[in-house]
């Protein structure tokens, strides 16, 4: 059974405030934690499957170290039942003043009480990378690399 679509409502303006917080430099990508059960399960094209919130806390920190240029503009929302789609663009600066821009989407599924139990971001990383590498950008401080082997297990946990 679905949540209320007014809750839902509620809770997706308040992850798109924040999202918009943190794009105009005022926040980090950590304050996104507050929407997330405790075993949020989130899954990212370029790290895989993180589950639960400490570690999804880290994956944050590492993931978009060196990226506080970058922005990620949220173009429109879509909800059905306790699924919502977030459809972003991720926009790298050019030293040139103009920007590369990839278009992704987010799945997250409303476990109500403001919380969402699972994300998962799609963009063509291939895109990305040469984005990255035929665009003069270069990072605001040190980077992490993505796990080697990340998990690719995409399944939505369910609950018993």
């Amino acid at each position: 059974m679905s949540h209320p679509r007014e809750e839902i409502e509620e809770t997706i303006a308040r992850y798109i405030a924040v999202r918009e917080e943190i794009d105009a430099g005022n926040g980090t990508w950590t304050d996104l934690l507050q929407f997330f059960t405790d075993d949020i399960v989130y899954i990212d094209p370029a790290w895989g499957r993180v589950e639960g919130i400490d570690n999804v806390r880290t994956f944050m920190v590492d993931s978009m170290a060196g990226l506080d240029d970058w922005t990620f503009p949220i173009e429109f929302t879509a909800i059905e039942g306790d699924d919502v789609v977030v459809k972003w663009t991720e926009v790298i600066p050019k030293p040139d003043g103009t920007s590369a821009t990839q278009s992704a989407f987010s799945r997250l599924i409303y476990a109500g009480d403001g919380k969402f139990s699972y994300e998962e971001d799609l963009l063509n990383m291939v895109h990305v990378l040469d984005d990255i590498a035929n665009s003069g950008w270069k990072p605001t401080g040190p980077m992490n690399m993505p796990p080697k082997h990340p998990n690719r297990d995409v399944s939505i946990p369910t609950k018993g």
